[in-house]
């Protein structure tokens, strides 16, 4: 596994620059992240920080720099993070290649190794 274990699309960096900038958050670190919960038992978490901890996986993309914990980088690697505009408004797409099974909403997930604990959805 490599240290760049998720991949940003060109149009997910392009919107999550723009989101820093709205937000004052230049020079801020994107950490991607797995979590207990959803309706599947995972869900995907991004939001940004501005420390990198012993256990984090550090790398750049596209100028982002990005973490990710260590306890979460098997459940993520190969994962693609895009930015998809429509008609209805734009959002971010995830595309886990461990991913077995997900929920209709598609921000909750399980792996074949990680299940977590659902929620009612």
């Amino acid at each position: 596994m490599s240290n760049e274990v998720v991949i940003l699309t060109e149009a997910a960096a392009l919107q999550i620059k723009e989101m820093m900038k709205h937000n004052e958050e230049e020079g801020a670190l994107l950490r991607v992240s797995v979590k207990g919960g959803g309706c599947s038992g995972l869900s995907y978490g991004m939001g940004f920080d501005h420390e990198v901890k012993e256990e984090d996986l550090h790398f750049a993309q596209h100028d982002i720099q990005i973490l990710v914990a260590k306890e979460d980088a098997a459940i993520l690697n190969g994962t693609k993070i895009d930015y998809k505009q429509s008609m209805m408004g734009g959002g971010f797409t995830i595309d886990n290649p461990n991913a077995i099974a997900s929920c209709g909403c598609g921000s909750s997930f399980r792996t074949a190794t990680a299940t977590g604990t659902p929620e009612e959805c």
